[in-house]
């Protein structure tokens, strides 16, 4: 039974997540992972090398003790505000006698649906085929083998700044890792805590990070608007930290040991106590059901449309750290009217109990990426909701 070594990359404005992992038809297995705090970052963007370079190589140098090899090679995720998406057609003629759709014909069509004027300062991250068009008849999955006059296709595409993606390289290279492929964090998200039946009735996928939240939207099980918001977890710390009046420190540790959406039950007025500090639950919980509801409305204001109940049939999915935030859920159904819940990764074997948190969606969601794409093996895993993503063409393009 052949295996494939996989290597996954995390780099968050929190923490740097190493995943180092194989496959085969039996599914994946764990066997390397490294968790270090992150440095050098803002908001997903690196701004100091040294810094962030060495982040990187802790967490690499973590998961290679535990895994007993070299990791040589790895897939990244990459977010941040510079981070912009539209979406493009292509359509070329079939010209053939037999007018019969083959391979070099999709090709070309994608071809031609990249060749849009990007800007210099620019780099096109991602071209993600949505449905094909042959001879006006629309929503056509694969193509290959139809008969045709006319080919057309719907894509997503992603651009990313040049600078950012080469600091960011950089920041690998110095740690001694080659960058085998990045990816825009929502979509590896998705891969591993969206359902299929969610991906196809329509779901927008929200990833509360440290730095950034990040969207993906998902209809007829295609990708139809990705974004990224400057609003996560580091503004509900900050809001706690002016609201009760303590340091930025001190309001992660009450954030993270007393944080949640509503009052305990019953005793809304419970004084809390935490670094010489007290006060009452409630007001705690009142700052951070503000800012979650105000990022609740922000995510809704990406979806690509006012008639978002129609649109999100599947509901919404909350993942990333800020979402084990407890009543998060509660709160967005609250919000929006829609089924929310929060996406966990899947559980996968291997030493990989850490893993099982909606935190390390993007790490997890990236070996799953590799794993459909590189080896056309089904993921499987001992539990969680995910189906997996399907395959997507990804492309990073170097100067």
């Amino acid at each position: 039974m052949k295996k494939t070594r996989l290597a996954a990359i995390d780099v968050g404005t929190t923490k740097v997540c190493t995943i180092m992992a194989d496959a085969d038809e039996a599914g994946i297995r764990v066997l390397g992972v490294g968790v270090t705090p992150s440095r050098g970052l803002q908001k997903g963007m690196v701004v100091n090398l040294n810094e962030a370079r060495d982040a990187i190589k802790r967490s690499v140098g973590m998961a290679e003790q535990s895994a007993g090899y070299k990791l040589d090679t790895a897939t990244v995720s990459i977010t941040g505000r510079h981070i912009h998406s539209t979406n493009n057609r292509g359509v070329v003629a079939i010209s053939r006698r037999e007018e019969t759709v083959r391979p070099p014909d999709v090709a070309r069509v994608l071809e031609v649906a990249r060749n849009v004027t990007i800007p210099g300062d620019r780099r096109m991250l991602h071209l993600l085929p949505l449905a094909y068009t042959v001879d006006g008849q629309e929503g056509v999955k694969n193509p290959v083998g139809m008969h045709g006059f006319k080919l057309e296709v719907e894509t997503h595409m992603v651009t990313a700044s040049a600078t950012s993606l080469e600091n960011l390289v950089k920041c690998f290279k110095g740690a001694g890792v080659s960058v085998d492929e990045m990816i825009f964090s929502p979509l590896s998200s998705a891969e591993a805590t969206l359902s299929t039946d969610e991906m196809q009735n329509g779901v927008v996928l929200a990833d509360i990070g440290g730095g950034t939240t990040d969207i993906a939207v998902y209809k007829d099980g295609n990708i139809i608007h990705t974004s990224v918001l400057p609003v996560a977890g580091y503004q509900i710390t900050h809001d706690i930290s002016v609201g009760l009046g303590v340091s930025w420190e001190l309001a992660e540790q009450i954030k993270m040991k007393y944080g949640s959406v509503f009052p305990i039950a019953g005793d809304s007025e419970e004084m809390l106590s935490e670094g010489g500090n007290s006060f009452p639950h409630s007001q705690l919980t009142e700052i951070i059901r503000s800012r979650l509801e105000e990022m609740v409305r922000l995510v809704l204001m990406e979806v690509p449309t006012e008639d978002y109940q129609n649109l999100l049939r599947g509901g919404m999915v909350f993942t990333g750290g800020s979402a084990n935030l407890p009543g998060l859920a509660e709160l967005g159904a609250e919000v929006t009217r829609l089924p929310v819940r929060v996406g966990m990764p899947p559980a996968m074997y291997g030493v990989s109990e850490k893993l099982n948190d909606p935190a390390f969606a993007t790490a997890i969601g990236l070996i799953m990426w590799k794993a459909n794409d590189r080896t056309g093996i089904p993921v499987k895993a001992t539990a969680g909701p995910s189906e997996g993503g399907g395959k997507f063409l990804g492309l990073f393009r170097k100067k």
